[in-house]
């Protein structure tokens, strides 16, 4: 069963888990967590990069990160993919989030490759930039995609997302419209709240060609995962508990990678003010899918996309929302 369709997006939560609920944890789990930043694995995320080639930093109090989904190869496959990106913006106030999803098959330039292989940009779908590129690559990429400097990255492994949510004991999901999964010996899916382990949340998550308009509800469904887990992590007292909390941390940190100046510790202090229900969730803008060759892609809205990343260059996102009340998804 190839892995390149399961829901790699819900083990970003893994990542956002660990920046934004710990706050609460009182001296003793601030302690822990530090304890655990040296199994945190960095990776070097902007090698390569040149100062004049990446977009200036409009708002130096911001914090923009990538987020990214690691897809694992199988067996003899020597590509390594990411089916999953995601834009995390945190304003000058520390005190909320924004994240955007950007769809995996969006259609834009990828630069040359780093390191430098002789072939000049090129156009693509805009995951094709890891597998050609890794790390930073796909960072040159998204920087040129959005305008937008990005300060930090975290690459999540898809291995350790049941782990994380099976520590917290699973996650309540609303299910927004019946249908039967086309890969779980066909289990049905009705309308309203599931509970769900690591294997049905996946199963869920990774659902597309059943729904109209394909991977705009898969994109749904993995960010109600994330606030799901988000919500359980923040409520079910998992900071109070030393054994779940041994659990959830150590999961999460055997998932995730970072980049080299990221400190995990000073992170989750800087963000502390920051809680589940702060979190916005959003898409990138496109205007459609359409086909390019044999291959079906996003076509990007490049002028409501401008605004968007220019909201958060600018660190204006308050503006930019409060005008675009609609661009919300919904966690349901």
């Amino acid at each position: 069963m190839p892995r390149s369709r399961w829901a790699r997006a819900t083990i970003l939560v893994a990542a956002l888990v660990l920046l934004l609920v710990i706050g609460g944890g009182g001296v003793g789990g601030w302690l822990y967590v530090r304890s655990l930043e040296k199994q945190v694995e960095k990776v070097d995320a902007f090698n390569g990069l040149q100062e004049e080639q990446r977009p200036v930093r409009a708002a130096d109090s911001a914090l923009n990160f990538l987020i990214v989904g690691k897809d694992q190869s199988e067996p003899g496959d020597t590509v390594s993919r990411t089916d999953t990106i995601m834009l995390v913006h945190v304003p000058h106030s520390r005190d909320r989030a924004q994240v955007i999803s950007i769809p995996r098959d969006t259609w834009t330039t990828i630069p040359a490759s780093l390191p430098e292989d002789g072939g000049g940009p090129r156009k693509a779908k805009i995951n094709a930039a890891y597998a050609w590129g890794g790390t930073p690559l796909l960072v040159r990429t998204i920087e040129g995609f959005t305008g937008v400097r990005i300060d930090h990255v975290v690459v999540v492994d898809f291995a350790g997302f049941g782990k994380v949510i099976d520590a917290l004991g699973g996650v309540d999901v609303n299910v927004d419209v019946p249908f039967t999964s086309e890969v779980s010996n066909g289990r049905v899916y009705q309308p309203g709240v599931h509970h769900m382990d690591s294997t049905v949340a996946l199963d869920y998550a990774r659902q597309r060609k059943q729904f109209a308009d394909g991977d705009y509800s898969r994109m749904r469904h993995q960010q109600a995962i994330i606030s799901a887990v988000m919500q359980k992590a923040s409520r079910t007292g998992i900071l109070t508990n030393p054994a779940q909390l041994n659990d959830f941390l150590r999961a999460t940190a055997s998932a995730v990678q970072v980049d080299q100046e990221l400190s995990v510790f000073d992170t989750i202090w800087d963000l502390r003010g920051v809680s589940a229900g702060d979190v916005t969730m959003l898409t990138s803008p496109t205007t459609g899918v359409g086909m390019v060759g044999d291959q079906s892609v996003f076509f990007p809205d490049m002028a409501a996309s401008a605004k968007l990343f220019a909201a958060v260059k600018n660190d204006t996102m308050d503006e930019w929302l409060a005008e675009n009340p609609n661009a919300r998804n919904s966690p349901n």
